[in-house]
């Protein structure tokens, strides 16, 4: 684990594995499109702070509880969230935003997502 400063995004972005992710459910993606990848960049040792870029096709989530506290800035694509009480907010490529743990939102991919995540546990 690296315990010095780094870059995300370097430009030499080999030096970090590009793994499958799932954090979505397959009955979620809203095109055959099912794409989910992650690079992770930081993990505590006892995973509480994650640091990572993560793609994902289109999907439509119901979040009754956001189970993280996280931080995110969109790369490319867009994503729609609407919390609660009906407010929605798209997000698109230089967007920068939060969602608290706990937060019940529906999290709609529109376009192939990639962004920089910040995940406090």
């Amino acid at each position: 684990m690296n315990d010095t400063f780094m870059r995300i995004l370097s430009g030499n972005d080999s030096l970090v594995e590009v793994e499958p992710s799932s954090m979505v459910e397959l009955d979620a993606f809203t095109t055959d499109d099912q794409t989910e990848l992650n690079q992770s960049y930081f993990a505590s040792g006892d995973k509480n702070v994650l640091a990572g870029v993560w793609e994902c096709a289109p999907c439509k989530e119901e979040i009754e509880s956001y189970p993280v506290h996280e931080m995110m800035t969109i790369i490319s694509g867009s994503v729609t969230l609407t919390n609660k009480k009906g407010k929605s907010e798209t997000f698109t490529a230089g967007d920068v935003f939060f969602i608290p743990k706990g937060a019940q939102c529906t999290w709609h991919i529109t376009e192939t997502l990639r962004k920089i995540y910040m995940i406090a546990g």
